[in-house]
């Protein structure tokens, strides 16, 4: 299952929970403000990263600049401790599946959620009015 982990007053994140109950996907939030977020839960988020702290920290963030951590030196108990402290420190949204994290909102990116054969035929879908434009616009031209 999903798992949004959002803030009330974050844009994104009503947009990431829009476009899940468009396409009738189930997922679970997590406010990160208010919500009980397990040590593991935090681990998982930091698993399924690319680069590591970069791309989950937000820099803009008070917590952020309050800090001045460097957090590439910091253990994984370490900043796991900062996380369940400082729980404005992430970005939002945070999407993730159990193979898959998507930090903050793309439509084209939250398109991975959906499950593949819900992909290929919103792709065939496409390419057929594609082809259908293009054979319009080859008339109109001859």
């Amino acid at each position: 299952m999903v798992k949004i982990y959002t803030v009330i007053s974050c844009s994104s994140c009503k947009k990431a929970k829009q476009w899940m109950e468009l396409h009738h996907l189930e997922y679970e939030e997590v406010n990160l403000l208010t919500d009980n977020i397990s040590r593991a839960d935090y681990l998982q988020i930091l698993s399924l990263t690319d680069n590591g702290t970069e791309e989950i920290i937000s820099t803009r963030s008070r917590a952020y600049h309050r800090l001045q951590l460097d957090f590439e030196q910091l253990s994984l108990n370490e900043l796991v401790e900062i996380f369940e402290k400082n729980r404005t420190l992430l970005r939002r949204p945070l999407i993730l599946d159990n193979r898959r994290l998507q930090v903050g909102y793309n439509e084209d990116d939250i398109r991975k959620f959906l499950p593949r054969e819900i992909r290929q035929v919103e792709l065939t879908v496409a390419t057929d009015k594609i082809k259908e434009n293009l054979d319009e616009h080859l008339s109109k031209v001859d």
